[in-house]
């Protein structure tokens, strides 16, 4: 039995692995249970995957940075302007805030955000207060009262004009009628009032409002005017010939394997390009993927954006008449290899197109509506943050907005500038907000 135990012990000796000298001494208590964090300040930023929600249109060494700035503008100012418009349709001009919060795509604020914190951004414009009944509503104050006013008159003022502009929109689409939801949706973009849909029946000689079966109001062209079929490149075609041949380029294909020398490409690819097709034209009809249809479309995109007000206009709004402006897919890649005339800025998802010859080289808009200047003004003093209705400046913003139609040195909706001054005075007249130096503008300059 003693054998036995010796003999055991003396196998379990002889079998038993030695130490390994280079493996570290563990110690008896393990710490593999706790978790080690970098600290976020140390951590290393993932960078974000591209998409084309965040891919810039153009390159950073093509950008142009006073075109880029006004889409920073225009976010900026999308509640005031989204808010204005909502809060201008409520019957006492009032909102409350409980009900405001859930309007966050109306209002224009983002969501989850309060939508106080935005309010509290332009307290020139928007002030709260404590009804009877303890809830917060929040309104306009009497210098925004005084701007809604005067943006009423204008809207007066420029209905002429605006009902030309419409006319022309009907004019360039396919079959001379547009549903009335879609102007209604891109009045802002045109300067359209938002009653619109009712100043329609004063001028039955133009418009015609068809009823269809699901209940779409269809407004349709009435009568063809050819005074009002000249394209703005027409126009501008009458004063500077060269400007207009330069403003497209359309090559010719496989161009490059012809073994031209520069000059004979150039005088090739311009007979390519002219003549261009006029966007009053019969050009939906022609062969979709023709290089006259795609000429037909880029001049019908650059007469829609000469009808706006400021000359640009986002995707949506160009996306929203493709059906009726017989626009494609490849809308994008049109206007990409048209660098003269447009100008694509934003990101590849949401992305604008400007027309670059309405701007100077400070991207200042060469001829400006009275209701840009208005809208100028009204940014203005959306960024003044007094709590308190400063009168004097807006007598002196009044001043500046007379002086730029003065200046202009163009006319406006086929109106001479001398004839907008006395309508502008009489707008401020109405407006009962500036003193005896309105009056004496007046009588000089008429």
């Amino acid at each position: 039995m003693a054998w036995r135990l010796f003999s055991a012990k003396t196998l379990n000796i002889i079998l038993s692995p030695l130490p390994n000298p280079n493996l570290p001494k563990t110690s008896p208590f393990s710490t593999s249970f706790l978790v080690t964090k970098i600290p976020k300040k140390l951590r290393k930023k993932r960078k974000k995957p591209e998409s084309p929600r965040t891919r810039p249109v153009q390159p950073e060494a093509a950008r142009i940075p006073h075109f880029e700035s006004l889409l920073n503008r225009d976010s900026v100012f999308r509640f005031l302007i989204k808010t204005k418009e909502f809060l201008s349709k409520q019957p006492e001009l009032v909102l409350r805030l409980d009900d405001a919060g859930k309007l966050h795509r109306e209002l224009g604020f983002p969501r989850g955000r309060k939508v106080v914190k935005s309010i509290q951004r332009h307290p020139s414009i928007f002030e709260t207060h404590r009804h009877v009944d303890n809830k917060m509503w929040f309104g306009f104050t009497e210098l925004a009262e005084q701007l809604l006013e005067e943006e009423r008159s204008i809207m007066d003022t420029m209905e002429s004009d605006r009902v030309n502009k419409v006319r022309k929109l009907l004019m360039i689409s396919k079959e001379k009628r547009i549903p009335l939801s879609k102007i209604y949706h891109n009045r802002l973009l045109f300067g359209i009032p938002e009653d619109f849909r009712d100043r329609v029946a004063k001028y039955p000689e133009f418009f015609r409002i068809v009823v269809e079966n699901d209940g779409k109001r269809i407004l349709e062209l009435v009568n063809w005017d050819q005074t009002l079929a000249v394209s703005a490149l027409e126009r501008d075609f009458i004063v500077n010939e060269d400007k207009v041949m330069k403003a497209f380029k359309f090559p010719v294909k496989y161009g490059k394997y012809l073994g031209l020398d520069e000059s004979d490409t150039r005088k090739l690819n311009l007979l390519n390009t002219l003549p261009l097709v006029s966007p009053y034209s019969d050009g939906w009809s022609l062969d979709i993927w023709s290089l006259e249809a795609e000429k037909y479309r880029v001049g019908v995109v650059h007469e829609f954006l000469s009808l706006t007000l400021e000359k640009r206009a986002n995707i949506h709004n160009i996306v929203e008449f493709k059906e009726e402006f017989s626009l494609t897919r490849r809308t994008y890649e049109m206007l990409k290899k048209q660098p003269r005339t447009f100008y694509l800025a934003g990101t590849e998802m949401n992305w604008a197109v400007f027309l670059k010859d309405a701007y100077d080289d400070n991207g200042v808009l060469i001829d400006k509506d009275p209701q840009v200047l208005f809208n100028e003004k009204l940014y203005e003093f959306a960024e003044r943050q007094e709590g308190r209705n400063d009168m004097k400046g807006c007598c002196f913003s009044f001043e500046l907005t007379l002086m730029s139609i003065v200046r202009g040195g163009r006319d406006v909706g086929g109106e001479p500038r001398s004839m907008l001054c006395c309508k502008y005075l009489s707008v401020i007249a109405k407006s009962n907000i500036l003193g005896a130096n309105c009056i004496v503008q007046s009588s000089l300059i008429s």
